[in-house]
Order: structure tokens, then C-alpha cells, then sequence
């Protein structure tokens, strides 16, 4: 006479390797079946049996015996394919957000690099005295009255050209954008 599903769950719970063994041969099929009807796909339901079936030594620790063995396993099927979802779900979302950040910062550094070259061509329109000025206060950040004691003018001028430098590019801007 065959061993139940109810002992033989009951020694392997105590460490019983031939009683799991039987177990997992008994119902290997069912969990399957019913991970491939949860998921909707061969490959994750293969996935998930085997999961199942490696997890099952330590939640059949915990399983009290108080419903059948199969209503027991079906609920673990069911309680893994619900995890799994789950997972899978925060994997999209994060997935989601990486991308649209990565898009956005792609975007971004595309627009920079567009802006740089726009403005680089722009300079070169500009007078020697203008770049001067713009390469010390903007490239290496000196203030006004730096940047009038490197180029030999007062810091009025520097204030003067870097107001020329504005004006000259904002019209080459409205000019490019026609």
C-alpha cells in the first residue's frame, strides 16, 4: 500500500530524504502544472518548480498538517507565483525608472553638448578682447576685478565687455533660431 502524502510530508519534515524524494516525484508534475498556468510561460513555470521544489525541505517545517498535503503545496505554488510577481514587478518599475532617468540624462547631456558646441563657434565671431574676457570670468571663474588685473583694464570694463559678450550672443541666438 502506497505511504500518504500526509506521512510521507510528515518525515520529511523530519529530514527524511527518500520520504521528500517520493514526495517531489509524486507532485513534481502538479507544481508544475499549476506554476505554468500561473505565470503563463514554460520557461518561468520551470523556473519557479524548481525553486518551489528546493524551498520545500524548509516550509515543510512549518506545514502543520491541519489540511491535506496538496491543498498545502497548491497554496506554496500559488504564495511563490504571487512573489515572483511581485518581483518582477519592482524589477519593471525599477527597470522603468533607470531608463527613463538614463533617457533624460542623455537628453541632457546631448543638449550640453550642443549648447558647447553652439557656443564655441559663437566665441570665435566674438573680438580677441571679448574672449579674453569671458575665458577668465566664466572658464576660470575670476571675478571682475581678477579678471581686470590679468587682462590690464579696470573692473568696469570687464563688466562693460561681459555685457557686450551677452548682447552679441543672445542676437546670434535669436539670428540662429530663424
Amino acid at each position: 500500500m502506497d505511504t500518504s502524502d500526509e506521512m510521507l510530508a510528515a518525515a520529511a519534515a523530519r529530514g527524511d530524504r527518500a520520504a521528500f524524494a517520493t514526495l517531489v516525484g509524486r507532485h513534481y508534475d502538479r507544481i508544475f502544472g499549476l506554476a505554468w498556468r500561473l505565470t503563463g510561460a514554460k520557461a518561468e513555470a520551470e523556473d519557479l518548480a524548481q525553486d518551489i521544489c528546493a524551498a520545500l525541505p524548509t516550509k515543510l517545517r512549518n506545514w502543520r498538517g491541519e489540511a491535506r498535503f496538496t491543498t498545502w503545496l497548491y497554496r506554496v505554488v500559488v504564495n511563490a507565483a504571487h512573489d515572483q510577481r511581485r518581483r518582477q514587478a519592482t524589477r519593471s518599475r525599477a527597470a522603468q525608472g533607470w531608463g527613463d532617468w538614463e533617457l533624460a540624462r542623455q537628453d541632457e547631456i546631448a543638449a550640453q553638448a550642443e549648447a558647447a558646441g553652439w557656443l564655441a563657434q559663437a566665441m570665435t565671431q566674438l573680438s580677441p578682447e571679448l574672449r579674453d574676457t569671458v575665458a577668465l570670468v566664466l572658464g576660470e571663474e575670476m571675478t571682475q576685478a581678477e579678471a581686470g588685473v590679468v587682462l590690464d583694464v579696470s573692473e568696469g570694463t570687464v563688466a562693460w565687455r561681459m555685457s557686450e559678450v551677452k548682447k552679441r550672443l543672445r542676437a546670434m541666438a535669436r539670428e540662429d533660431a530663424k
